[in-house]
């Protein structure tokens, strides 16, 4: 294949990554915590012998969106939202995550888990235990934690010492290999936060990605038949 369409379908398959990323973000508008979803495109530029380079579309790096959004009040107990800056530190079997959806349960051995059964972790890194029989839990905006007015647990808020090295490992769940604990951040109990996605703004990026993957497709289509009128030509 020659360079035209090698450049081409470069460019089709970045496009296709990213209208995958703006169906997922879509699917998950209502999802608490959720982050919206970007791709990056960069310009890949690679010799070609004693011939011309060729530049191609390379569109594999990924961007989230951590603006904060909205919070919606469910009176929960154990609904958790952050306001401000950090996440939830859970335990999972890869390691510690971090996520921003506060939905958190009373597992059967009496600590909070997520709908995965995860187990949020306190200030120091230890699961946060809830005491049987007791008639109220509350958090403070600080994190403490008090049943029956007796303090029992601190709920930390962390992020990560290079934000630029937090990965996504699948839905609301982070990652970053180091993780430091965050001040300025505060949890409200009985709301959850919302999605950060603008299904409007997400629809019409959708229909810039569908009509530039059309062009895309007609430039690719327009210059096979251009090889192919080549190719009858030079075979006279």
């Amino acid at each position: 294949m020659e360079t035209a369409g090698l450049a081409g379908l470069s460019r089709q398959s970045g496009l296709m990554r990213e209208m995958d990323v703006v169906a997922q973000n879509i699917a998950n508008a209502n999802t608490p915590g959720y982050r919206r979803e970007g791709i990056i495109f960069s310009e890949y530029v690679t010799r070609m012998g004693e011939g011309p380079s060729l530049s191609l579309a390379y569109g594999n790096a990924r961007h989230t969106d951590q603006t904060q959004a909205g919070l919606t009040q469910t009176g929960g107990t154990f609904d958790l939202a952050i306001q401000g800056d950090g996440f939830f530190r859970v335990a999972t079997p890869d390691g510690d995550g971090l996520t921003r959806a506060g939905v958190f349960l009373v597992s059967a051995e009496g600590v909070l888990v997520t709908p995965d059964g995860h187990q949020l972790l306190d200030a120091g890194g230890a699961p946060v235990s809830i005491p049987p029989n007791v008639q109220q839990i509350a958090v403070a905006l600080d994190g403490a934690v008090t049943a029956d007015g007796v303090p029992i647990a601190q709920i930390g808020l962390w992020q990560a010492v290079d934000p630029a090295l937090v990965t996504r490992q699948q839905g609301t769940m982070f990652r970053a290999d180091d993780v430091e604990p965050v001040d300025g951040g505060t949890i409200v109990q009985g709301f959850l936060e919302d999605s950060n996605v603008s299904v409007m703004s997400e629809m019409a990026r959708m229909i810039a990605v569908q009509r530039a993957y059309e062009l895309g497709q007609s430039f690719l289509e327009a210059e096979h038949e251009r090889q192919k009128t080549a190719i009858q030509i030079m075979g006279r």
